[in-house]
């Protein structure tokens, strides 16, 4: 008896997870084909536990015990050669469902790579940077797709998990980030994310863009000892939405460094999570937190 009411919990768990877990829909491309299947692991080289060779767009949803109404689809950072799933993905939805806002975070498509893509990455930054841009070409659209298609998702879906279809943000991390903005450069309507976070962007692997018409609200995040650089796209990005007359935002820390999502480092960057939920406030994009 004691054996039967565990599988039964055992399966009664599965289905739970199932239920927290979205397949987007999504088109190939014969040109990008993975042989690798996706995995989940703790990467020594990053000290994090990463996702490699995605070649299924998904979501991972944590819904708010009081939701109040925002929404945000949260992209991992990773030189779409991975995905950072704790740090920039899944430690950030916990925090936002803490505060009342229900969070995606998107699985979208990389880079195929071996059995260890951040050891590729890391050994390519190395001896042949110009590869990774190589690499990295021909998958960030799809990336860019699976981004349209988790706002579709999230605000098809609005009214039945009580989300404001138009508040619906879109948060990414450096590789993340540029997903965000390749998000924001292409929508249409039905696709258009409310408010944005570009964190530490990867703006250099964009090329030329346009500030949209419509532009959403922004609030851009980085640190300028950012050793890849990112630091003074970031302020042009801010510049630009600025220039154009539209609503932005930034904090740009002196010390932070690249890729410090939700680590604590005794730095003011650890607080960017909570100006963050400042910003929304203030633009009502969110409600204040029950807690």
């Amino acid at each position: 008896m004691k054996k039967i009411v565990l599988i039964i919990i055992f399966f009664i768990s599965m289905n739970v997870i199932a239920q927290n877990i979205v397949d987007l829909p999504f088109e190939t491309d014969t040109n990008v084909n993975w042989s690798t299947a996706e995995k989940e692991y703790y990467s020594d080289i990053w000290d994090t536990k990463v996702i490699t060779n995605v070649s299924v767009p998904r979501l991972e949803v944590y819904e708010a015990d009081q939701p109040n109404g925002t929404s945000v689809i949260v992209a991992p950072g990773g030189g779409l050669y991975g995905l950072s799933i704790e740090s920039e993905g899944r430690m950030v939805a916990k925090w936002l469902n803490n505060h009342g806002i229900t969070a995606f975070v998107l699985k979208y498509r990389l880079v195929p790579t071996g059995t260890d893509g951040i050891k590729e990455i890391t050994e390519e930054g190395t001896t042949n940077p110009a590869k990774i841009g190589e690499r990295v070409a021909p998958v960030l659209p799809l990336s860019i797709a699976d981004g349209h298609a988790a706002i579709t998702y999230v605000r098809t879906n609005a009214n039945a998990m009580k989300l404001d279809p138009e508040k619906i943000g879109f948060m990414g991390f450096s590789a993340g980030g540029a997903v965000t903005m390749g998000v924001t450069f292409n929508y249409a309507k039905a696709n258009r994310p409310d408010f944005i976070v570009p964190v530490y962007p990867w703006m250099t692997v964009m090329g030329e863009y346009k500030v949209p018409e419509d532009a959403p609200p922004m609030l851009v995040i980085c640190a300028s000892d950012d050793p890849l650089g990112l630091a003074r796209p970031s302020t042009t990005l801010y510049t630009d939405w600025v220039t154009s007359g539209k609503n932005a935002g930034m904090h740009m820390y002196s010390k932070g460094g690249h890729g410090f999502g939700m680590k604590q480092q005794q730095l003011a960057s650890d607080n960017w999570i909570v100006q963050f939920y400042a910003w929304a406030l203030t633009e009502g994009l969110t409600k204040p937190s029950l807690n």
